[in-house]
Formats: structure tokens, sequence, C-alpha cells
């Protein structure tokens, strides 16, 4: 065993998800010394799943948690700067017709059943009007615009709802690609001297003499120990397993699992502007344009009960979430319309709610030092607000560790993002014109994928031959090697499912010559079969 504790760090964090990755990077920007496992890859699980957007949350108004919405109206903006080949606005249309009845049980609609029993059920216009003018005003907005009104039997959204919708509302939020914010968190915090460890996981740690002594282990078995002056507990589903099997805590803290799921299908329309439903049992559903050729669909609330059981969209899932789909659209969504389906974990802070639905998405942040080491452990959140759930653990941690520096991270670009909020358009004729063997969507997805470095990444190629093997969907040796090199890839999962969604457009074949070729690039053999 390998016993590195004689140089401790500041802060060792468990877990390479969205949270784990974003108090990294804040961190070491701060001076501090980071060390960060994951146990499999970065965003192998929550993070990787959601409904890729960054949004205030429309709905959780209803359940006034007006903290949380006006924090994640806030960093709409500030998180678009930043990363603008990532994520970008998008515009979503609510339609409303008078008639439909919803059963929602949120403090709004009980005060309204209260008080006007002919509306029990109902989000009658002018309440949904109400919340948009607040959502509008709440976080400070100034590139996005405002909600509008529109009649879907004029406007061109409408044509492929159901005839019955004649009236909508729409408004802004944004779209931004999960996992690689995930990624991009991690190598600008190995940029800034973090070091980050994947397929790496802690099997103990043990307060001793003011410090954690924290035991790893390699995918290959091999175990050494590491040593940190405060540990920080961000391991998403795992954070409850965490404080009682691996620092053994005794804790009234509990997390919630709420499982999510989404189904993606063949495009279901033309326009680039996202339909927000609502469901007749009172839940609300997306349905978004994606990678150009799919709609994204989404998402369920299920209790799930084990952590280590691996989340999977069920059939009645993808088949409540076509009824559900289907219910506004014209042409009704067929099972072998879907291509795909996913599903992730969320780890909710546990605050007695009724319901998964009802349960706050806000963060809590606990600190224990009861074992004679401090320990952060890292409840719930909502991608939104990572930036500054970050902030304010970096807030806690200052209480026992020397932070001196302040914030830091509101506009300062992920690597890839220095280029202007609209100036996608604009990176992309400049990666054409330097290569122009590039057809325009290839040059597309490098600039959505890698911004500004996609050029440094193509290096000087002046044809297609010059980036090595060319793996399909224009994925090539190059691109391959640089995601290894600089993105901590190691299997063909992690590249086609993660750091891109070139799976959905890539052979099964394709996709094992892909992990054939990492496994001897990187010496040995691939765990995974994708």
């Amino acid at each position: 065993m390998q016993d590195k504790t004689n140089s401790p760090v500041d802060l060792f964090i468990i877990g390479g998800g969205i949270n784990g990755c974003g108090i990294a990077r804040d961190a070491a920007g701060r001076g501090l010394s980071v060390a960060l496992a994951e146990m499999n890859d970065l965003a192998s699980g929550t993070s990787s799943a959601s409904t890729k957007l960054f949004h205030g949350g429309l709905r959780y108004l209803e359940y006034l948690e007006i903290r949380l919405v006006r924090e994640a109206l806030a960093e709409r903006e500030v998180l678009l700067r930043a990363m603008p080949h990532i994520s970008w606005p998008m515009r979503f249309v609510l339609p409303f017709h008078r008639q439909q009845r919803f059963d929602s049980d949120t403090p709004v609609s009980r005060v309204m059943g209260f008080f006007m029993p002919w509306m029990r059920g109902r989000r009658p216009a002018w309440l949904i009007r109400m919340g948009l003018f607040v959502y509008d005003h709440l976080g400070g907005r100034k590139i996005l615009p405002a909600t509008t009104s529109l009649d879907l039997t004029t406007d061109p959204v409408g044509a492929d709802l159901q005839d019955r919708y004649g009236k909508a509302f729409e408004y802004s939020d944004c779209w931004v690609d999960d996992a690689r914010l995930v990624v991009l968190n991690a190598s600008d915090a190995a940029a800034r001297g973090a070091e980050i460890m994947t397929h790496t996981k802690v099997v103990a740690a043990e307060a001793r003499d003011g410090l954690w002594r924290v035991t790893l282990e390699t995918a290959d078995g091999a175990r050494q120990t590491r040593s940190a002056r405060m540990l920080i507990n961000a391991a998403g589903p795992w954070v409850g397993d965490v404080i009682r099997d691996t620092v053994h805590i005794d804790t009234i803290e509990r997390v919630r699992l709420v499982r999510g799921s989404h189904i993606v299908t063949r495009k279901l329309f033309d326009h680039d502007k996202c339909y927000f439903f609502q469901g007749r049992d009172g839940r609300i559903g997306f349905a978004i344009p994606y990678h150009e050729d799919f709609t994204l669909i989404g998402t369920t609330d299920q209790a799930h009960d084990d952590a280590d059981t691996p989340p999977r969209c069920t059939r009645q899932e993808a088949d409540y979430m076509r009824a559900f789909a289907s219910e506004y659209l014209k042409t009704p969504i067929k099972a072998d319309d879907v291509v795909w389906s996913y599903s992730g974990v969320r780890p909710l802070y546990d605050d007695g709610a009724s319901s998964a639905t009802a349960a706050t998405r806000d963060y809590v942040l606990k600190i224990d030092d009861s074992v004679g080491a401090p320990l952060l452990n890292i409840f719930g959140g909502k991608i939104t607000t990572y930036r500054r759930l970050a902030e304010a653990a970096l807030a806690k941690i200052g209480a026992h560790l020397p932070v001196t520096a302040g914030k830091w991270t509101a506009g300062v670009a992920l690597p890839g993002g220095d280029f202007a909020v609209d100036g996608v358009a604009d990176q992309i004729a400049y990666l054409r014109a330097r290569f122009p063997f590039l057809s325009p969507k290839w040059a597309r997805r490098l600039v959505r994928a890698y911004g500004t470095e996609a050029a440094t990444m193509l290096g000087d190629a002046t044809d297609p031959g010059d980036l090595g093997d060319d793996f399909g969907a224009t994925l090539s040796e190059r691109e391959a090697n640089w995601l290894i090199s600089h993105e901590f890839a190691r299997c063909a999962e992690d590249i086609v499912w993660r750091r891109s969604k070139l799976g959905l457009r890539m052979s099964a074949d394709e996709i094992a010559a892909l992990n054939a070729w990492m496994a001897k690039r990187l010496g040995g053999t691939s765990s995974k079969v994708v």
C-alpha cells in the first residue's frame, strides 16, 4: 500500500459529479490543495441524467421555494456567459387549455382550493401568467427575452399541437450539456492544481490527529492512503452511505432517492423551441429539441430504494411519458419512435415531504466535526445552482481552513467558453475557414463541445486523414486522444454517452472498435461493454 499521509491536502472530495467538481474548481482557484476521487467516470451518475436545463424551476414557485428559484434564475445568465459553447438560451412554449383539470397538490393549489373550490385541481391562465411574471422579474434577467403570449392557431409552433390548444405562453430558460459541464469543471480544476482521480473508490476514511486518513482503491484493486485536513462528501446518491459506512458517523440527516427517467425519440418537430406540458396528475414535462435529429422527453419522479441499484427507465415510465406528451402533440408518440432512454437518481434532502414531486430541490450543507476532523456533507442541489452551492461550501470550509481568496467563478469562462454569448456562429465560421474539410454539421458539433479549444484539438490537420482513425459519426482518433488526455475518458462509454451523445449515431460495431482501441491505447483491457 502506498502511503502519502505525510503530505496532506486541504480538501479531499468524494464524488465526481457536478457538486464535487464544482467545489474542486472553486477551491483550487482560491489556492487550496484539492484531491477528488470518483469511483466510476465523471458525471457517471445523476449529473449526466438531468433534463439538460439551466432553469429557475417554474413549478417550484407553487411550492414557495422562492430563494431557490431566485438564485437559479440569477445564475442562468452568469452561467451562459461562462459556457456559451455548451449552454444557450431556449424558448419554452407552455400550451394552455382552459378546460383541462390537474390534480396538483401544492401550497398554492391548496389555498386556491380552499378559497375557490371550483378551481381546485386547476392552474388557471391568470395563475400561470402571474407565475411567469414573477419568473421574469425575480432573478434580474438581462440577456433572456421576457414572456410573451402566443396564438397557437397562427403561430408555427402550434402546428404540431392538437387543435384544442389555442393559446400558449412562451418564456425563457436555457439548455446545457450536463455531462460536459461536469467534465469541464474537472478539467479546469486540474489546470488550477487539483488532482482528479477517476475509477478510484474511497473505501474508508478515519479521522486521526486532526486529519482524515482516506483509503482509496483503484479499478485494478490497488490501494493507497491519502490524508486531508477536511473531507467533502459530495457522493450524490451515496452521500448517506459515505456517512454511515465509510466514515462511520451517526446522523439524523437523510437523503431521499428519487429516480427521474427520460426518453429520446426521433425528431418530433422542426422548430428549435421546447414544449412545457402540464399533466393531469399535477406533474410537468418537457419535449426538447435534442442533438439536431432527436427530441428529449421527460421526466418522472419515482422513489428509488437503493443507490447501488442502477436506475433504469422502466417500460411503465416510458409509456407514461409517451402518453403524457401525446395528450398535447397532434401525432401520438409510438413505442418504436423511442430510440434511447436514460434514468438517474436525484439525491434530495429528506425534508419530510409527502411525495417525491414535492420534496425540496434546494441544497443543504452540513458540517460534522464530531470525530476530530471536519466533514462537509452535501445534500441535494440542482445543476443550475451548482456554482452557488460551491461558493456556499467554500464559506463553510473557511470556518475550518484558511481560505484567504474570495469568490471568483462568476463570469470566468470554462475551458473553451471564452467567447461572446451570441458568438457560436462566428466560432463555427472560423473553424470551417481554418479547417475547410469540416462539414457544417461536423464543425457545429465540435464548437458546441469544445468551443475555442476545437481548433487547438484539430491542430495542424489539413484533411480528415490527418486526424487518424475514423471511428464513425465524425469521431476521429485525434478527438478520442484529446478526450483521454484532457477530459479523463477511459472507455468508449465515457466518450459516446457522456462527453458526447455520438452513441445515438454510431453502430454497435463502431463503438466496440473504439472500446478496443482505447483499451490498447491505455495499456489494458476496458471493463466496459457498451
